[in-house]
């Protein structure tokens, strides 16, 4: 291949690349809006960036919400108010736990020529999960060890505390588990 050759396929390369470029800005209306959204959001940033913090008090929750339950053994007090007002407790080994959570994904991205699609996949006990059950918690007494499931909202919330309540909605809160606050005092 000559020099002239060379110099034309290169040039050929380029023009190529930049009508590719320019064809793949998209001037749909939705396209501009989005333009409009992004340059005003750069120009906002310009005369407005983000302040720098010296100190973060949101890792500082973080951290101490680690220390408080990142410690095997650690006992959960768990008091549901019911739609009348009315409190009970459950005294649990750790914290309770979503039953839609997992210890494995849930799904995965199959890759094809066709596109990329999200296949669901089973659960530990080899069945499938639409991912509900948010509002149902499950753990474990603190003496008995005996399984413990509630759930919460429509009138019915926990509150979750890492010692026993001592203010008199708490105080005078039925023991719905085997555990009692006393039983674990000590």
């Amino acid at each position: 291949m000559n020099t002239i050759t060379r110099t034309v396929v290169a040039s050929m390369a380029a023009l190529t690349l930049a009508v590719g470029l320019t064809a793949c800005e998209d001037d749909s209306s939705r396209g501009r809006e989005t333009k409009a959204k992004e340059q005003n959001y750069d120009r906002l940033v310009a005369n407005q960036p983000a302040g720098k913090m010296e100190y973060s008090p949101t890792r500082e929750a973080i951290n101490q919400w680690v220390k408080t339950w990142g410690k095997r053994g650690k006992l959960s007090y768990v008091y549901i108010q019911n739609a009348k007002g009315e409190y009970g407790y459950f005294v649990m080994k750790g914290l309770p736990t979503a039953r839609c959570e997992m210890l494995t994904p849930t799904e995965k991205v199959d890759h094809s020529s066709q596109g990329s699609v999200v296949v669901a996949l089973p659960g530990m006990d080899g069945v499938y999960s639409a991912g509900s059950m948010c509002n149902a918690y499950y753990g474990f007494d603190a003496t008995t060890g005996a399984y413990i499931e509630f759930t919460v909202g429509t009138n019915q919330s926990f509150f979750l505390f890492d010692k026993p309540m001592s203010m008199p909605e708490y105080a005078s809160a039925t023991q719905l588990g085997p555990t009692s606050v006393g039983d674990v005092k000590n």
